[in-house]
């Protein structure tokens, strides 16, 4: 499993280090972001510079305490809501397409998903699992009322990614507060589970799509790893896996391993389909790295969508 402990050893004991009350890495990186943002944009891309920042981001993973973090949008990422309705336009008139999201907070992506596909392919049964560890959270989802400042830790609008049509569309309004429409919240099951358990898939079944997003970031990266693996299991042979805000050395490992099929398809649209990620890079640890064609790896690296074509090994 990925460690960051086992792999900078000198560095993780550099991150942790105190003098006199103080710590010499919260300095160096704060003196870092100031000079970083002086920088203009063609500074910041020259390839020494995204080398050190690829460095401090590795420092400040380092010093993270990992915890789980509400803040989101509807819409979050449109290139991978997108994909997600072409995959779903394969299907024939008339057919059952299975989706899990693992995670799936206060329900923001859930419906963000399900107005994707439901608006231009009316005629499939959509049937959706939705799973969250907290059951508070989860009957939150369910009511499906928001008002702007819901995802308050995000320090804007949970609107402010959707046009004045798509919010007429998916919300009755009464004043500021929306109500997700009756015909988003059919064939929803929400079910209260850890996505780790690793009898996961004997609860929920297996589905065309799983979607793992943002959350698996807020995990140590050995066990991000575990419950990634775990979570794949859910996919059906042929089926595809969505899995964005994660370590990105813990995903291109496991997809090496395992034999996840990188989908080139609006691949670098997605990558940088969430400002929220891009733009706190590398000063918090879940944030996303610009993608860089000059590495080897580089669609199974940046890629956040991958076919999965057999099974897992149980």
């Amino acid at each position: 499993m990925v460690n960051s402990q086992v792999s900078h050893p000198i560095l993780a004991k550099a991150a942790h280090l105190q003098v006199l009350g103080k710590s010499p890495a919260g300095f160096y990186l704060r003196m870092n972001k100031r000079i970083w943002e002086c920088l203009p944009s063609g500074v910041r891309n020259l390839y020494p510079v995204r080398l050190h920042m690829a460095w401090l981001h590795t420092l400040v993973c380092l010093r993270a305490q990992y915890q789980q973090f509400l803040g989101t949008f509807f819409f979050r990422n449109r290139p991978a809501l997108e994909l997600m309705r072409r995959l779903a336009d394969q299907k024939p008139q008339g057919a059952t397409l299975r989706i899990a999201v693992l995670g799936c907070s206060i329900g923001a992506e859930v419906y963000s998903i399900l107005w994707s596909i439901r608006s231009t392919r009316p005629d499939l049964k959509v049937l959706l699992v939705a799973v969250d560890i907290s059951k508070e959270i989860l009957s939150f989802a369910e009511k499906g009322i928001y008002v702007p400042t819901t995802s308050k830790f995000v320090g804007a609008s949970i609107f402010e990614r959707l046009s004045e049509t798509e919010k007429a569309e998916m919300f009755d309004w009464e004043g500021d507060q929306a109500k997700v429409k009756s015909w988003l919240k059919e064939g929803i099951t929400w079910q209260l589970g850890d996505a780790a358990d690793p009898e996961l898939l004997k609860t929920l079944g297996s589905h065309d799509m799983v979607v793992a997003s943002n959350f698996l970031c807020h995990m140590a990266p050995a066990d991000a790893e575990k419950c990634l693996g775990n979570i794949a299991r859910l996919v059906s042979p042929g089926g595809y896996l969505f899995v964005s805000g994660i370590n990105l050395d813990v995903r291109t490992k496991l997809a090496v391993d395992l034999g996840w099929q990188p989908v080139p398809d609006l691949l670098e649209e997605i990558h940088d389909g969430d400002p929220s990620l891009r733009g706190d890079w590398p000063w918090e640890r879940w944030g996303l790295e610009p993608l860089n064609r000059s590495k080897q790896d580089w669609q199974t690296r940046y890629a956040a969508v991958f076919r999965i074509a057999d099974p897992p090994s149980q």
